[in-house]
């Protein structure tokens, strides 16, 4: 239970940043429990995140301001392990080294910064910028989804990373409850770019190819006919089952031929060395 210190603060903090939110981000506490606050990070331009929704949780010591959240996020980025505790200066890690002047923007902000480096500690991951850029064009999707669950049932907490983790496969329930609004615009945007709901990849229409145009291209063309490597598949078809077919009807013709023509050449050779012995 959050101390009236901690919940007076919190609480001022909240107006603070609704009214006047740090670039790229938003951020409330949980209507249950003001000690856990939900933020949204929008990946900033001319970097690997450009245009992600990274979901977290910060949660709060009951005698905040003067100890530090736990951080989370569990939206899947390539820089944290999602849903995992991240041991930075401004998180629980490090109670005495954090400054109660801090506040949530304050610590969201250092948050931002500290993504968007390559400095590594604990919960941190590497991965490529093509890694990073492809998450990030998934993550309005696995918010929403759970990941490409279709369960709706309650979001279940993991026993291996502590209170506060987020496991997907919930269905998006959890982030659907701390933000009603962000979802419905996210449900939205997968129906315009048609987003398989299993994947998270867009899906393809029936008038698109499965492969590239060039290797299309050799298949058939518009009007039918067999074109490029088809048609020497179907070329060299239609000749062996032409070479099967004669061979299989005049077997017996080329057999005699066959035995006239040696009857005739040894009888050949055989008067030829008769002629010579004379």
């Amino acid at each position: 239970m959050a101390s009236l210190a901690a919940t007076k603060r919190l609480t001022k903090e909240y107006a603070t940043i609704s009214k006047s939110p740090p670039p790229y981000i938003v951020a409330h506490p949980s209507e249950c429990n003001i000690l856990e606050w939900h933020y949204i990070i929008t990946g900033p331009p001319d970097t690997p995140y450009e245009g992600g929704q990274y979901w977290g949780t910060l949660l709060f010591p009951h005698d905040y301001p003067f100890a530090p959240p736990a951080i989370r996020m569990h939206t899947p980025s390539g820089r944290f392990q999602p849903s995992t505790r991240l041991c930075l200066s401004i998180s629980d890690f490090h109670p005495k080294s954090f400054n109660p002047a801090w506040e949530v923007s304050t610590i969201l902000t250092g948050l931002l910064s500290f993504m968007t480096s390559e400095e590594m500690t604990t919960g941190s991951v590497r991965a490529s910028e093509h890694e990073r850029k492809l998450l990030a064009q998934r993550t309005r999707w696995w918010n929403s989804t759970g990941a490409g669950s279709k369960a709706l049932a309650a979001p279940q907490n993991s026993n291996t990373r502590g209170i506060g983790a987020i496991k997907s496969g919930d269905g998006g329930a959890k982030f659907r409850l701390e933000w009603p609004e962000v979802d419905e615009e996210n449900i939205k945007w997968m129906k315009e770019k048609k987003i398989n709901l299993t994947t998270g990849f867009p899906t393809a229409t029936a008038s698109q190819s499965p492969c590239s145009p060039e290797v299309a291209g050799l298949r058939r063309r518009p009007n039918g006919s067999a074109t490029g490597v088809g048609a020497v598949v179907q070329g060299g078809q239609v000749a062996r089952d032409a070479s099967q077919s004669w061979l299989g009807r005049n077997k017996w013709k080329i057999m005699l031929a066959t035995l006239f023509a040696y009857i005739i050449v040894a009888r050949m050779v055989g008067d030829g060395t008769a002629t010579t012995s004379a």
